[in-house]
This record gives structure tokens, C-alpha cells and sequence, in this order.
């Protein structure tokens, strides 16, 4: 259900794409996924529906996206959820939805990477397209992108809980890999595009290695470190050396430092929501809290590094 209480259906579907896009209502329709922000429905073979369902904040995110995503993504080398149309507020559901490209793939979250170094030279080429810098008047991230000290209640609240909930082994060692990102310096570079959402659950898979990225609800411009920090989400053991070397330009030690952070405030995010729902909606997400102990585990592993 919506905040506004109108279940999403795919006769409702069929009714807004009658209403503002009749050309599309005769295409088959069908439920593809209930994401976190957007429930996704699949229109035909190649396109999807996006429609809010739980989030306040998702109208904005799919206004921002379907005005910025058309230009970014003709010089991105993975697919990504083209948008192809606008659906306004109405009667019958009153929020804006979008008409996208459908992205083929399985979520990571659901069908993680295998393939090790040939999904760390992907993102590593993905990302080095994605982080240029943004023309003045590109949307802030809301915190993501800047620097981390911004976070540093969010980052003691997310580790008191976990703990609490006896999901965090060793928090003094997931406390030291913070501290030491916190104390990074900030990024001093020019403000460049991001994703700023890539967990597991928005990167798309096949045969064991990366094939999409969608949701880019979050796109702002920043410190490419938010983005970096995937390198230790989405990756094996062992791959984040490999990445950090096929990415351009080479990150420096801060930079990585920095990412190790926004790693580790990912990985408790995700760890939380799996649990249940403590930290969002309930039921939570089961799928998210492998790869946030898995997170938590590499950088821990290679701290100091």
C-alpha cells in the first residue's frame, strides 16, 4: 500500500498508461518487484513502470531522475533503466511515475558476483564513465557525497543498534575502520555525478559477473568515494585491489579511505534492514544482510591496508 492507501495493481497500471499514455496500455503488464522506494512493473518485454509505494521522498527521486538520467546514460557502458515517459499525479493515483527501459539481470543481493575480476574491471570502467564532473545546478546528494563527519551520529546509532541485536561481532574493530575514515581528508575535487545507492539490491547480474545498474533515484554530484565504496559491497574477497587499479583516475589513499567509511555505513544499513526491519520497513529485507556482514567482514580483514 501507498501512503495515500490505493493498492497498486496492474489494472491501476492499465488505467494511468490509458489515461496519459494510451499507446502503451495494450502492452501485457505484470508485477516485476517491490523495491524500496518504487514498486516496478513490467510493461511488455522492454519496458517497466515505476510507481511510488512507501517513501515520501520517492516523488522527487523519480522527477530528478527521469530529468538527468537521458543524458548520463548514452555515455555509460552497462544498461541502465532508460526513462521513456512521465506520468503525472491524477485521481486515480496521485504521485508521479515513470516509464522505463527494462534492465534484464538478477538483483546482486539475490545473485552475487562470481566472476571476480571480470565484475571488478566492469565497475571499475562503469564508474570511471559515470564520475564526471556535474554542471552547475546538479542536485545535492542529501548528505551522501559530502564529507563523513556528517554522518557520525548516523554511523554510532547504526552500530549501537546492531550490536544491541547481537549482529556485530566485533564493533570495536567496525569502530576502528570508521575512525579512520572519518579522519581521512575531504574530497577537494570537483563535484562529479554519482549513483549514490549502489547496494546489492540496485546492481543486476548474469552469469556471475555485473550486466546493469538501475534505481538512480539518489544521482547527485560529490566525493566519488560514496560510489567507491562498492568495491567492498558488490565485489568477492580479494577483488577491491583489482578494481582500484582499472579505475580512472587512480584513487588516492584518502579517497579509499573515505570509501572504506561509506562502506561501512552501507554495510550496517543493510545488515539492519535484513534484520527484520529495524531499521526501515517491517518484515525488513532478508536479502541485504549477507552482504552487509560480508561488507564488514572484507574491510575489516584488509584494515590498515
Amino acid at each position: 500500500m501507498t501512503h495515500t492507501d490505493i493498492e497498486i495493481t496492474a489494472e491501476l497500471v492499465r488505467d494511468l498508461l490509458r489515461d496519459q499514455h494510451p499507446d502503451l496500455a495494450g502492452h501485457p503488464i505484470r508485477l516485476g518487484a517491490r523495491g524500496w522506494d518504487n514498486q516496478l512493473w513490467r510493461l511488455g518485454d522492454d519496458l517497466a513502470v515505476r510507481l511510488p509505494w512507501a517513501t515520501d521522498s520517492a516523488d522527487a527521486l523519480l522527477r530528478k531522475e527521469h530529468t538527468w538520467l537521458p543524458a548520463l546514460a548514452p555515455h555509460l557502458p552497462l544498461p541502465v533503466p532508460l526513462p521513456q515517459r512521465l506520468g503525472e499525479p491524477s485521481e486515480r493515483f496521485p504521485r508521479p511515475w515513470i516509464v522505463t527501459t527494462w534492465v534484464r539481470g538478477e538483483p546482486a543481493d539475490r545473485a552475487p558476483v562470481t566472476r571476480a575480476a571480470e565484475a571488478a574491471d566492469t565497475l571499475a570502467t562503469f564508474l570511471t564513465a559515470l564520475h564526471r564532473p556535474a554542471p552547475t545546478g546538479a542536485p545535492a546528494g542529501r548528505g551522501r557525497g559530502g564529507p563523513l563527519a556528517g554522518y557520525a551520529e548516523g554511523f554510532a546509532e547504526r552500530l549501537a543498534s546492531a550490536t544491541g541485536l547481537g549482529l556485530i561481532p566485533d564493533p570495536d574493530a567496525v569502530r576502528a575502520v570508521w575512525e579512520d575514515a572519518a579522519a581521512a581528508p575531504d574530497w577537494a575535487g570537483p563535484a562529479l555525478w554519482l549513483h549514490g545507492d549502489l547496494h546489492p539490491a540496485n546492481v543486476l547480474t548474469a552469469d556471475g559477473t555485473l550486466c546493469g545498474v538501475i534505481d538512480f533515484g539518489d544521482l547527485f554530484a560529490g566525493d566519488p568515494a560514496c560510489d567507491l565504496a562498492a568495491a567492498w559491497v558488490l565485489l568477492p574477497d580479494g577483488a577491491a585491489d583489482r578494481f582500484h587499479g582499472a579505475y580512472r583516475p587512480t584513487p588516492d589513499a584518502a579517497t579509499l579511505r573515505r570509501a572504506r567509511g561509506w562502506a561501512v555505513l552501507r554495510a550496517l544499513s543493510g545488515i539492519l534492514i535484513g534484520h527484520a526491519g529495524v531499521h526501515g520497513r517491517p518484515g525488513g529485507k532478508a536479502t541485504w544482510g549477507p552482504p552487509g556482514h560480508a561488507t564488514l567482514r572484507r574491510l575489516i580483514a584488509t584494515a590498515g591496508r
